[in-house]
């Protein structure tokens, strides 16, 4: 009995040293990104999750693996739409890796659970691995693809991260040398990429990996999950000051009757400081006419006069502005949490992120339906440098993006503000969100939407605390 106890025990330690071995040297074939962002709120979190990667990877033995921030890798404005990156990723890692593993600054990881799970694909095959998302009616923002049925295309949820084989991008990165990428809108990145990958049939499909989760750290799923996500609203300190934010809501005489009431009924009263911009002065709301005709689209006239006139006329001590349209919906409650982890001494200029013509040197721009915010400091270093609109009805949102692009002061994402409508998002998207801003009455209750999505709720206060307690124990 003692010798087969013996013989037993060495198999086991055998076993284990084969499991550690085989870990580790699998760990050095995956190349980590993180989908970082320049901000110095980002940055430190996208670094404090790479501390966090190499950390794990430290007990697993000696040499680390490759952790690369996304914003330190290229200066070029598209960097963060990834398909750009897709050569250098081939060049540089195509023939020493077996997976390129993304994932957002939110994104957490434990290394021994995703490395089980990266084995059960043959690394030599084309895979594009995620937690799978799809649109169940035909939305806007995905241009109506698939409207006979868009539950038949799957794209990935980055927050819970998303891997692509090393075969898969050399394939990827040789196309890009024969075809270019078309100069064209980036709106949802990651319906865009997998719509790419697919190639219409031509490419593979995203496979769905039960282990790449969202659920939060503390969910009882998480034993079972490769990846998590940090589901709370960030909150870096006491909420900004009511007085602190002023809101400006961009109008016109023909919506005064219909889209001004939803706003008074909703969520203007979470607002300290707020003035309606319209063409036709009415006191009873009461709106400002800023001398600019109205337009039919663009009103770009409009927004840089709102620009001037808080950087002129407005309070000095008011830091942040948030320009609106009159039928966003916003939790400007939950808008002064997000605000503690932002420094206004910085130019920041935040919401929504959209590009155009990235893949052949565009630029990037916050799409205005969802709401921008602006520092002070942005909006003066904008103005001073006399970029201005080539017409009044020219796009603004896109305009301030070629601007602040021009400036070197680069968009900061936050896919908590929403251009579009509840119903244009995959469920599964926004039930890991606390979100901040939806856009659009169209086809709608927009009562009902704030209230549903938007309005303080009890919750709110209790996260707060909860996050307030984790903080401390930090």
């Amino acid at each position: 009995y003692f010798s087969l106890a013996v013989v037993w025990n060495l198999c086991l330690f055998l076993f284990s040293l084969n499991i550690f071995i085989s870990l580790f040297t699998e760990l050095q074939e995956i190349v980590f990104v993180i989908q970082s962002q320049s901000n110095s709120f980002h940055s430190k979190r996208a670094e404090d999750l790479e501390r966090n990667i190499l950390k794990q990877a430290e007990e697993l033995g000696k040499e680390l693996p490759r952790v690369l921030l996304i914003h330190q890798m290229d200066r070029h404005d598209g960097a963060w739409t990834i398909l750009p990156l897709m050569q250098d990723f081939s060049a540089s890692y195509g023939r020493n890796s077996s997976w390129i593993f993304f994932c957002e600054e939110d994104t957490r990881i434990q290394i021994v659970k995703l490395l089980e799970t990266l084995r059960r694909f043959d690394k030599s095959k084309e895979w594009f691995l995620g937690k799978a998302l799809y649109d169940e009616e035909s939305t806007i923002i995905h241009h109506y693809a698939f409207a006979e049925n868009p539950t038949v295309f799957k794209f990935p949820d980055f927050a819970a991260g998303w891997a692509l084989s090393i075969p898969l991008v050399n394939k990827l990165a040789n196309r890009l040398k024969s075809e270019p990428l078309k100069s064209d809108f980036t709106i949802d990145l990651k319906h865009e990429i997998a719509l790419y990958i697919w190639k219409k049939g031509n490419g593979p499909h995203l496979t769905p990996v039960p282990e790449f989760c969202t659920d939060d750290l503390n969910s009882y799923k998480a034993v079972h999950c490769a990846t998590m996500f940090s589901n709370f609203l960030p909150v870096c300190g006491d909420p900004v000051k009511k007085e602190d934010i002023f809101v400006a809501v961009k109008t016109c005489r023909k919506f005064h009757r219909d889209r001004i009431p939803i706003v008074k009924q909703t969520w203007e009263g979470e607002a300290a400081l707020v003035e309606y911009y319209s063409d036709y002065a009415e006191t009873s709301i009461p709106t400002i006419d800023l001398g600019v005709p109205n337009t039919e689209r663009g009103h770009c006239g409009k927004t840089f006069a709102i620009l001037e006139r808080f950087l002129n006329h407005s309070s000095s001590k008011t830091p942040w502005l948030v320009i609106v349209d009159d039928d966003t919906l916003i939790s400007i409650f939950r808008l002064r949490k997000l605000l503690s982890c932002y420094d206004p001494n910085e130019p920041v200029f935040l919401g929504e992120r959209y590009g155009y013509g990235l893949g052949t040197g565009g630029y990037s721009y916050i799409t205005g339906g969802g709401g921008m915010v602006f520092s002070r400091e942005a909006i003066q270093k904008l103005l001073a440098s006399k970029c201005q609109c080539y017409s009044n009805d020219a796009p603004d949102d896109m305009v301030l993006g070629m601007c602040f692009s021009g400036l070197g002061i680069p968009i900061t994402h936050c896919p908590l503000f929403h251009q579009a409508r509840p119903m244009d998002y995959p469920k599964d998207y926004l039930a890991h969100q606390i979100p901040i801003s939806f856009h659009k009455h169209w086809n709608v209750d927009p009562v009902k939407v704030y209230f549903t999505w938007l309005a303080p709720k009890m919750e709110d206060s209790f996260t707060e605390k909860k996050q307030r307690r984790i903080r401390e124990d930090l």
